[in-house]
């Protein structure tokens, strides 16, 4: 019997088999449960023992993820101290090419302008000689002045003279009344260059001999006064070959002036002998007209001789100009090999700054696959600190 709650029931009655049943079944339960949980505890260790190495390969993926994530930053640090080093070098490297730049623009302006000034000066020098040959061409009458020369004949011989060499030449291109060495006075010294050097021009003028022979009207007294007029001027073919022609100090020949046409005419119309001794003894026979026309050929022989020395001093010039002209070329060189050096630099520079640029992006986003193998090296004692 079995007392429950004050009341008896007996171990047949339908309520306690049922209960007993109850916890038969209850117990089977347990026991089931407990066995299938030592089955499952048996079960389960691999899987919690791979869970724990699961677990222990994710704390050391982490530890690895920090490490990498510190090296990267320590990458990252070195990146950005050598691309400011590399700035700063390249901001100095820049600065030393301006300052040479600067000083060598300024050099070569200095020499430029030096230059410059110096070939303005030869220009000048040029400009002063070609007025120089101006001024003398205009110094020198023309064969239409020369031609027009229709003065009144109220003076003859050295005064005639002087007026028409001083009309045909410049003034310091002749002497009046020069003293020669053999103290003779010549009335006219033409300072021509050598050859044939300077030459005299004496005046002559026969007039008593030419008149008597224009009042000859006579057969005998034309004789006579013909016979005077070719001794007068042999007289004076033999004095001036005698004084004025001086070996060594003038010309082999010399001029004697007649102040007339009309005696002039005469002598080479009738008296030919007498041309010809002048001509053998080097002495030439001029009128006003032919002594214009010779102090003409002259005028042209002194403007050569004038020309020739201003051509030297044009040539000497023009070699100073091409010496000046050809320094200027090459400090011009010089710029430009400096310019081209300068312009190098800035590409290398440009060169560098772009690989810099290229690196630190490629740092920036972890690209390390991309490095080129040639970068290796300069990435490796960076990426090993």
């Amino acid at each position: 019997m079995i007392t429950i709650a004050g009341t008896q029931y007996s171990l047949t009655d339908p309520p306690i088999l049922i209960a007993g049943g109850i916890a038969l079944a209850l117990i089977l339960v347990l026991l089931l449960t407990l066995r299938a949980a030592a089955a499952s505890a048996r079960m389960a260790q691999p899987m919690l023992r791979q869970m724990e190495w699961m677990t222990n390969r994710v704390q050391s993926l982490s530890e690895g993820q920090e490490r990498l994530s510190g090296g990267l930053h320590h990458v990252s640090e070195a990146a950005a101290v050598s691309q400011s080093s590399m700035l700063k070098l390249m901001e100095q490297r820049l600065a030393d090419v301006q300052r040479q730049m600067t000083e060598a623009l300024h050099g070569t302006s200095t020499r430029t302008a030096r230059s410059l000034g110096e070939l303005q000066q030869r220009l000048e020098t040029i400009d002063r000689a070609q007025a120089n040959i101006e001024k003398l061409s205009g110094n020198v009458l023309s064969l239409q002045d020369i031609l027009s020369n229709k003065q009144t004949r109220g003076a003859f011989g050295e005064i005639q003279l002087h007026d028409i060499v001083l009309k045909a030449l410049p003034s310091d291109s002749f002497t009046m009344q020069a003293t020669l060495s053999n103290g003779r006075r010549a009335d006219c010294l033409i300072h021509l260059p050598n050859p044939p050097g300077p030459i005299v021009i004496d005046a002559k003028f026969p007039l008593e001999a030419y008149e008597s022979l224009r009042r000859a009207d006579s057969a005998a007294l034309l004789a006579e006064a013909q016979r005077n007029l070719r001794t007068a001027v042999r007289t004076h073919i033999r004095a001036i070959a005698e004084k004025y022609i001086i070996e060594g100090e003038t010309a082999d020949g010399a001029l004697m002036f007649l102040p007339s046409e009309a005696v002039y005419a005469e002598l080479h119309a009738n008296f030919p002998d007498v041309v010809r001794e002048g001509f053998a003894a080097k002495v030439w026979i001029v009128s006003p007209t032919t002594c214009m026309a010779t102090l003409n050929t002259m005028r042209a022989v002194l403007k050569d001789a004038r020309m020739r020395e201003q051509a030297g001093a044009i040539r000497k010039e023009l070699a100073l100009l091409y010496a000046d002209v050809e320094r200027l070329g090459t400090r011009v060189d010089n710029l430009d090999r400096h310019f081209g050096q300068a312009q190098r630099d800035v590409e290398e520079i440009k060169i560098s700054t772009e690989k810099a640029t290229k690196r630190a992006r490629r740092l920036d986003n972890f690209d390390f696959e991309e490095l080129a193998p040639s970068d290796a090296p300069l990435l490796g004692p960076r990426a090993a600190e």
